[in-house]
C-alpha cells in the first residue's frame, strides 16, 4: 500500500485512489480520521492542514465527475467577472457550485448541474487548474438566466471593462460582438431577453454599483456621459463615473472597498479637489454603493435637485448613457 499522501493530487485524495492502491476500505477511513485529513465530500478528501475553499470544491467535484465544466456563478468567480450579488452584498465565493454537463447530471446540496447540449471543446477553457466555460459563454449564460435587467447588464459590463476584481487588475474579457454572437446562439432559454438587454451594456463603467446607478438614472430621465475624458486645473486627466456637462456637474459613486489607510483617504481628498478644479465642473455629487443599491430614488432625487439648482437640463452631451430601458 502507498502512504495516503503520496496518493493525493493537488493535496486532494479520492477514496477510490486509495482503494485501488489497496487500502482496505475499514482501515482507510480510520487512518484517513486519525490522521487528521478532511472530507471535502463524498469520496474527496484534503490533505491534514489544506485551506477547503470554493476552488479545492470545485476541483474536487470535476476529479470525482470529469465531464462536470465550472458555469455560472462558479465560471465567473474564476474569470474574475462580477455579479449583482458582489456589489450589493460582498459576496465572497460561490454557492452554491455551478458545473454544465451535456444532458445535464445529478444537482444537489452544494452542487448545481445544468443540462445543455451545446457546450463543446471551444466553450472550455482551463482556470486555475479547473475546466471552466470561456468568458463569452460564462456571460452567455449568465445574461440569459438573470431575473432581472441589472444582473444581466452587471455581468456584460464587467466583462467588457478593465477591472479591479479582488485586488487584481484584469483586461476585459470579451467584445460586444463576441458577446452578441455567443447570445445569437438560437433555441436556448432565455435568449431574446438577453438580447434586448445587451444594447444596455457600457464598457466603461468601473463596478456593479456604478452600473446600477446608470440604470437608476436612466429609468429617472437622467442621462450623463460615461467615464469623460477631463482634466484637472494642474492638467492632470481625470474620468469621472459620470457627467452632466452643461450642468457641470459630476456624480461619483464610492465602491465598498474600505479606505482605511492615511494614503488612501488623503487620495481621495485629492481626487475630489481635482474634479472640483476641472474647467466646467461646478458641483460633485457622491454617493455610496449602499445607497444606490437601496436607496436609488433618494440618489436620483439628488441628482434632479443638483441639476435643477444648477439650472441645465438632465440630458448628456454626446457619449451619453442612453435609456435605462
Amino acid at each position: 500500500m502507498y502512504e495516503l499522501v503520496t496518493l493525493a493530487r493537488g493535496g486532494v485524495l479520492l477514496t477510490v485512489w486509495a482503494l485501488a492502491a489497496g487500502w482496505p476500505r475499514g482501515r482507510l477511513a480510520v487512518r484517513l480520521r486519525g490522521d487528521g485529513w478532511q472530507r471535502i465530500c463524498r469520496g474527496a478528501w484534503a490533505v491534514p492542514g489544506k485551506e477547503v475553499d470554493w476552488r479545492v470544491r470545485a476541483g474536487a467535484v470535476q476529479l470525482l465527475r470529469p465531464e462536470l465544466v465550472c458555469s455560472h456563478r462558479t465560471a465567473a468567480a474564476l474569470h474574475r467577472i462580477e455579479l449583482l450579488a458582489d456589489g450589493a452584498r460582498g459576496a465572497d465565493g460561490p454557492e452554491p457550485l455551478e458545473f454544465t454537463a451535456p444532458g445535464g447530471g445529478a444537482s444537489g446540496g452544494r452542487i448545481h448541474v445544468h443540462g445543455t447540449a451545446g457546450l463543446t471543446d471551444r466553450d472550455c477553457v482551463v482556470r486555475r487548474g479547473l475546466r471552466v466555460t470561456g468568458p463569452a459563454r460564462t456571460v452567455a449564460d449568465l445574461i440569459r438566466a438573470a431575473a432581472i435587467r441589472e444582473e444581466a447588464v452587471v455581468v456584460a459590463d464587467s466583462a467588457l471593462s478593465r477591472r479591479c476584481v479582488a485586488g487584481r487588475r484584469r483586461e476585459p474579457l470579451v467584445g460586444r460582438e463576441e458577446l452578441a454572437a455567443a447570445l445569437a446562439v438560437p433555441r436556448r432559454p432565455g435568449a431574446p431577453r438577453a438580447r434586448r438587454w445587451l444594447p444596455l451594456a457600457r464598457p466603461g463603467s468601473g463596478s456593479p454599483a456604478e452600473t446600477v446607478a446608470r440604470l437608476r438614472m436612466g429609468d429617472a430621465g437622467l442621462f450623463p456621459e460615461v467615464q469623460p475624458a477631463l482634466r484637472s486645473g494642474a492638467g492632470r486627466a481625470l474620468h469621472p463615473d459620470f457627467y452632466f456637462r452643461a450642468a457641470g456637474l459630476v456624480v461619483e459613486i464610492e465602491g465598498f472597498a474600505f479606505h482605511g489607510t492615511r494614503e488612501a483617504h488623503e487620495r481621495d481628498v485629492r481626487r475630489f479637489n481635482e474634479l472640483q478644479s476641472c474647467p466646467g465642473v461646478r458641483r460633485v455629487l457622491r454617493f455610496t454603493a449602499r445607497e444606490v443599491f437601496d436607496r436609488p430614488d433618494r440618489m436620483t432625487a439628488t441628482i434632479r435637485e443638483a441639476l435643477g439648482s444648477l439650472g441645465a437640463p438632465p440630458r448628456a452631451g454626446p457619449g451619453g448613457v442612453g435609456a435605462g430601458g
